[in-house]
């Protein structure tokens, strides 16, 4: 996401020094892709996009394509974002989102752009904060699941053939098979609690952002809502909605949130795009306290899985065939 914040960067300094919208992005494209037939030749001063990395070239040069065809920049970026796919995908998908708001309702771009690139900052921040958070969990839930083998091994070392007894004895086979079984729960289970925790709203005040960048163009309050919902419509992340709600949901409090600001704006008599713009940072800041939360939570829901599953099977695989090679052991010379 943080590369998406780069490239709204860059088009903002472009744009500020006078380089036209559908132009800049041609700038962005590598060397060896500037000579692609549709694309236009980027200014041998400009810097070139080696560092923005690899998967970025196919949204810049879907958008300077589009660029110099006459056709829509925003649409061609949305196409490009959705098979792209992930976090990543997301943020291009709310970078198409801005580029048609501001487009549309004549709002300066260089502005916009720089405005949206430190949002995408904040959600990178958010994302990282939130995968940090989420490795201690993870990380104890791959350890659990090893157990078994780990009384198997332990068995071995103390010179008694538990893996024989286990595989080959009829209390050992149903050891294995009811063993095997908690395990599998157990990963199921594991993995419905990981993805119920990881489960976020990709971008959180994308709306709020999104009306501020309508406002920003002069037109009235009416026509901003309808070109934010439109440039929702056509291309808001798939994935917009948070833990326990829908698409619908999310963007209805989403419509909600903009209604209270424009409210607060009228009332005040303030303008409406700076209170916009800061609920957007409230929102950011609730979704990563949120995800904080959830990942604390995850560390005490893992335990249900692991005194469930995980400690029955790690008896029936681990200890129980090394009780049963003890007693054959032991009885069997007598």
């Amino acid at each position: 996401m943080t590369e998406v914040a780069d490239i709204a960067q860059r088009l903002a300094v472009l744009l500020a020094a006078g380089v036209s919208p559908p132009s800049a992005w041609g700038y962005l494209l590598p060397e060896r892709a500037t000579s692609d037939p549709g694309t236009p030749d980027p200014a041998a001063d400009v810097d070139t996009e080696a560092d923005a990395g690899a998967d970025t070239e196919p949204m810049l040069r879907a958008a300077a394509t589009a660029g110099a065809r006459g056709e829509s920049v925003a649409d061609a970026l949305g196409t490009a974002a959705r098979a792209r796919g992930g976090q990543v995908g997301d943020a291009w998908l709310g970078l198409a989102a801005a580029w048609q708001v501001a487009t549309d309702s004549g709002a300066p771009l260089a502005g916009c752009l720089r405005q949206l690139a430190h949002s995408f900052r904040d959600l990178a921040q958010l994302h990282r904060d939130f995968s940090v958070a989420l490795a201690g969990p993870v990380a104890t839930t791959r350890l659990v699941m090893v157990l078994p083998l780990v009384g198997i091994l332990l068995a071995a070392s103390m010179g008694f053939n538990a893996l024989q007894t286990l595989l080959f004895t009829v209390p050992g086979l149903v050891c294995l098979a009811l063993g095997s079984g908690l395990l599998l729960v157990a990963a199921r289970w594991n993995r419905r609690l990981l993805a119920r925790a990881q489960r976020a709203r990709s971008a959180p005040g994308l709306r709020l952002d999104l009306m501020a960048i309508a406002l920003a163009g002069g037109g009235s309050i009416d026509r901003a809502r309808a070109l934010v919902d439109a440039a929702v419509q056509n291309h808001a992340p798939p994935d917009s909605a948070g833990p326990g709600d829908t698409r619908e949901a999310a963007a209805a409090e989403d419509a909600a949130a903009v209604e209270r600001v424009l409210a607060l704006a009228v009332r005040a008599g303030v303008p409406a795009a700076e209170l916009l713009r800061s609920e957007a940072e409230q929102c950011r800041q609730a979704a990563r306290t949120d995800g904080q939360r959830r990942s604390a939570a995850l560390g005490v829901t893992l335990m249900l899985p692991l005194g469930v599953c995980v400690l029955p099977a790690f008896m029936l695989v681990g200890v129980v065939p090394l009780l049963v090679s003890v007693l054959s052991s032991t009885l069997g010379p007598a």
